[in-house]
């Protein structure tokens, strides 16, 4: 009698959306939070891999997902159970990737598993809910994707370097570039692969997603174009600048001054001036775009007074 008492709260429990919804919730807390804290301590102390570092902005992107799925309890819970047999599917593939032993499976099987969560639960109104936060998720995964791309950078690497030489011509610098390399007093700078501004790149445009949904730009097309070539051509040329800067560094022997720069507290404020004209792009867009010129302003309003006299 005791057991089938204590079957009945069980299942009674279960019953209940909010009291399921919190077990599959802790459930994956338990299975998928000891790999995220590792990605977090990877890209806080720089431990992890090279090609995983280019997906540091995760450590804002997460929080602020964690935080929008939170914000969208609510809405959820309001949604009608329509599970899709597609998302039953994918779990299980998550649960294969996640038992598996390369690094990269076992950290895509996350997102997989919740967007198999979100379809099995609550269907495509339930994916589409979440589709933001899950795309925070998805483009902060790390992942071996730089490794693949990097092959096909080298015509970036060269632009970068003819550029730089040519700045540095100009400020008086006696500079001889070859492909990817710049020499100067002797010494030579290579614009590697991981140097092309990639994980520039990808930490701005994954900073100008978050802008173009924040400031709703993403209902017209044209101001979402806009925004991400803003966002790469901010990335390309803060990036020529930094590759120039480096190479005066080292060219001149200021060697202390080229590692602070490279990776100490000098990247730090490379990444805080993208960030900061990342930022200066969105607030001149929401200033000025879509403002209607005095002749519409002018027809509004004498649309509107002929209807109040109507």
């Amino acid at each position: 009698m005791a057991h089938s008492a204590s079957s009945n709260r069980l299942s009674t429990f279960l019953e209940d959306p909010k009291h399921f919804t919190w077990g599959i919730g802790g459930l994956l807390l338990l299975l998928y939070a000891p790999l995220v804290l590792r990605w977090f301590e990877g890209w806080i102390n720089h431990s992890i891999s090279l090609e995983h570092e280019y997906f540091s902005h995760g450590i804002l992107g997460l929080p602020l997902a964690a935080r929008l799925l939170w914000d969208k309890g609510d809405r959820w819970q309001a949604l009608p159970e329509e599970g899709n047999p597609i998302g039953a599917g994918m779990m299980g593939l998550a649960s294969v990737l996640y038992l598996s032993r390369m690094s990269d499976l076992i950290n895509l099987s996350l997102p997989l598993m919740l967007v198999g969560l979100c379809l099995w639960l609550k269907g495509q109104a339930g994916l589409r809910l979440q589709a933001f936060p899950l795309l925070l998720l998805i483009f902060a995964t790390p992942t071996d994707l730089p490794y693949l791309i990097a092959p096909y950078t080298l015509g970036l690497q060269e632009f970068i370097a003819g550029v730089a030489g040519f700045i540095l011509l100009q400020l008086g610098f006696e500079v001889t570039v070859q492909g990817v390399y710049l020499y100067v007093g002797g010494r030579v700078v290579e614009v590697a692969p991981h140097c092309a501004g990639l994980k520039a790149l990808f930490s701005n445009l994954y900073f100008c997603m978050i802008g173009i949904y924040w400031t709703d730009a993403w209902k017209s097309w044209n101001k979402t174009i806009v925004l991400l070539l803003g966002a790469i051509l901010i990335s390309v040329t803060v990036n020529i600048l930094r590759n120039t800067v480096l190479t005066i560094f080292h060219g001149t022997g200021q060697d202390g001054l080229f590692d602070w720069f490279h990776e100490g507290w000098g990247s730090e404020l490379y990444w805080l001036a993208l960030i900061t004209l990342l930022f200066g792009m969105f607030q001149l867009l929401d200033q000025w775009w879509g403002k209607p010129v005095p002749s519409e302003v002018n027809a509004q309003s004498e649309a509107l007074e002929e209807s109040e006299t109507l």
